[in-house]
């Protein structure tokens, strides 16, 4: 009775097992795949960082066009010959101090550097911020291709699946058909390898698909050993049509929007910006400067020495004796510093050269990246048709073929032809399938258009 009861558990245990697995598996619809994308892809993440910080940049040099503040101060003691203010006199002998003094400083010329500095800050950040867009947007596009090719390598896995059934039950058949001997034996073991295909074929597709999310687990930063699945967009294929513009229209929109080509941009301008920066090394600078202070002394008087300082309080010396305000102008007039200024305006005029050069190529990969992206959408969308078409040839082919191979008037060759016509069009129309329904992303991303709002 114990073993019977331990059997009936352990069978009660195989099969509750797949259940409970299918339960623990979670199901990841494509716009949640971007969203966990965008939360812990490294290269935004670090994009994003910058961003902080060359705004920090731009704040503070914003910030150099007002007065620098500061107060200064000491405190000490001086033991031996030291000059006191109230004594008009050099005294030998212990004296304690502090000190304190307000200095402000204010630019008033210095070649316009602080000006062009902030500017060149400015587009700095500018750069940053639609450099972080940019990468935003890669981020979508790189979730989407490879979330597409696990939606097509599962769907691919569900075809061979089928194939298999339909080897099987084909197999089934013949050798019935053999053992009533009215087909050969040859059709049976021509089937029977058919079948060991099948299950070859089915063997890597499943292969191929645990590969593929292993490579969609990584980029999305998340455990690669938890199981998931990936839930089938509710997508209408038509809608790829939806707003796809002509060639001219779509590149116009990517020369306004493509967040790369404004980064682009505005790293030239900030270029231009530093080079006007480092010219102004060669003209004279002109600073304005105030200085407030006060100082207490402290005399100690030696008996030993029949010396006996008159040491005035601290509110009548800091307050009243010993204040002091000063102020006035100061210039600096370069005149040779070792080639210093010239190497800086060579090197900021290099780098404002070649953000030039890359702002001219980055236009003709926008508009390169455009053609392409209009030619793949219509090259999509002919090959869906013609899949479509093929599949349903393929599928009236086979069935036909079944047809005639069941009453005896055709052959296991081309009844095997037929089915792997009709196996092999059901791959192609899937994978047109899924590249025309999501070649809307692509085109958007072309243009710079590509938000995570939109994606349905």
């Amino acid at each position: 009775m114990k073993k019977s009861s331990t059997v009936l558990f352990l069978i009660t245990l195989f099969f509750a097992s797949p259940v409970l697995a299918q339960e623990s598996v979670t199901k990841i619809s494509f716009k949640e795949a971007v969203k966990i994308g965008l939360q812990n892809n490294l290269a935004l993440n670090q994009a994003k960082n910058n961003l902080v910080t060359t705004t920090v940049a731009k704040n503070s040099s914003m910030l150099q066009l007002a007065p620098s503040v500061n107060i200064q101060g000491n405190a000490g003691r001086n033991d031996g010959n030291s000059f006191n203010q109230q004594e008009g006199q050099v005294i030998n002998g212990v004296l304690d101090f502090v000190g304190a003094n307000l200095n402000v400083s204010m630019p008033l010329f210095n070649g316009m550097s602080t000006i062009t500095t902030f500017k060149q800050t400015a587009f700095q950040n500018d750069a940053q911020l639609n450099l972080v867009k940019r990468t935003n947007q890669d981020v979508i596009t790189n979730v989407a291709n490879q979330f597409l090719r696990c939606l097509l390598d599962q769907r691919l896995a569900l075809i061979q699946e089928k194939n298999l059934e339909t080897q099987q039950q084909q197999y089934d058949q013949i050798r019935e058909q053999v053992l009533a001997g009215s087909r050969p034996e040859v059709d049976l073991y021509n089937q029977d390898y058919q079948v060991k295909n099948a299950e070859l074929l089915l063997l890597r597709s499943r292969n191929t698909l645990r590969n593929n999310k292993t490579i969609l687990a990584t980029t999305l930063q998340i455990d690669p050993l938890v199981p998931f699945e990936l839930e089938e967009p509710a997508w209408d294929v038509n809608a790829a049509d939806a707003d796809v513009l002509s060639i001219e229209q779509l590149n116009q929109t990517a020369m306004e929007s493509r967040s790369d080509l404004e980064s682009a941009k505005a790293t030239e301008k900030a270029n231009r910006f530093g080079y006007y920066s480092a010219k102004g090394g060669y003209l004279p600078s002109v600073n304005a400067f105030f200085q407030y202070g006060s100082r207490y002394n402290y005399i100690h008087p030696s008996p030993e020495d029949n010396f006996f300082p008159n040491n005035r309080s601290f509110n009548d010396q800091f307050l009243n004796d010993n204040t002091q305000l000063t102020y006035g102008v100061s210039f600096t007039i370069p005149i040779f510093g070792g080639f210093q200024t010239r190497s800086s305006v060579v090197r900021s005029k290099m780098n404002y050269e070649n953000a030039k050069l890359t702002t001219s190529n980055t236009e003709i990969q926008v508009k390169s990246a455009v053609m392409l992206a209009y030619q793949n959408y219509r090259d999509a969308r002919a090959s869906y048709e013609a899949t479509n078409a093929q599949l349903k040839a393929a599928e009236i082919s086979y069935n036909f073929e079944k047809e005639r191979y069941g009453l005896g008037i055709s052959d296991i060759v081309a009844l095997t032809q037929a089915t792997q016509n009709y196996t092999r069009a059901q791959a192609d129309f899937e994978s047109a399938r899924y590249t025309l329904m999501f070649q809307k992303i692509l085109i958007n991303y072309a243009t710079g258009t590509l938000k995570f709002e939109d994606i349905p």
